[in-house]
C-alpha cells in the first residue's frame, strides 16, 4: 500500500478569526497548495480520501478530489487534538482492508506523532522529520509493515 499522509495547507490566521476554529478555512496560498498537491496525487492511484472534519483539511483534498472523481471522506482520527495512535490506526484499516493508495489529511499535532510513531516501529524516513502545512510524505508497506517513508514536498 502506498498512503499519503497530508498536513493540511495553510489557513487563515488563528488569532485572526473569530469563529469556530474547524470552520476556519484556508488561505489563498493554502488554496494554492492544495491545488498543487492535486496535480501532485492525481495520477497516484489514489482509492480512498480522508480528511479530518476541519474545514481546512476538507479544503486541502477536495481539489484532489475533483481531479480523481472521488469524495472526500471524514474520520475524526484524523481531527486537531486526535493523537498519532489513531491515525495510524486508520492508516493500518485502510491497509489490512486492500486498499492499494490513500491519503489522509490531519494536522500539526496528529502528523508528526503519526510519523514519531512509524519511525519508533522501524519505518526508515529518508529525510528528517518535518511537517510544514501543506507537506506531503509517502509511506510503504508490505501488507503488514510500513517499511519507508518519503518527503514528496516541504510546500
Amino acid at each position: 500500500m502506498k498512503l499519503y499522509v497530508v498536513r493540511h495547507a495553510a489557513a487563515g490566521s488563528r488569532s485572526a478569526w473569530t469563529g469556530d476554529d474547524r470552520l476556519r478555512p484556508l488561505s489563498k496560498k493554502g488554496r494554492r497548495q492544495a491545488a498543487e498537491l492535486a496535480e501532485l496525487l492525481a495520477d497516484a492511484g489514489l482509492e480512498r480520501l480522508v480528511s479530518s472534519s476541519y474545514v481546512r483539511c476538507i479544503q486541502t483534498l477536495e481539489p484532489l478530489a475533483e481531479r480523481t472523481g472521488s469524495e472526500v471522506e471524514i474520520d475524526d482520527r484524523l481531527a486537531e487534538g486526535s493523537d498519532g495512535a489513531a491515525a495510524l490506526q486508520l492508516a493500518e484499516e485502510l491497509r489490512d482492508a486492500g486498499v492499494r493508495a490513500a491519503a489522509l489529511c490531519s494536522h500539526g499535532d496528529v502528523v508528526p506523532e503519526l510519523l514519531s510513531l512509524l519511525k519508533v516501529t522501524g519505518t526508515a524516513f529518508h529525510q528528517p522529520l518535518v511537517w510544514p502545512k501543506g507537506s506531503v510524505w509517502a509511506l510503504n508497506s508490505n501488507g503488514t509493515h510500513w517499511t519507508d517513508a518519503e518527503l514528496l514536498t516541504r510546500a
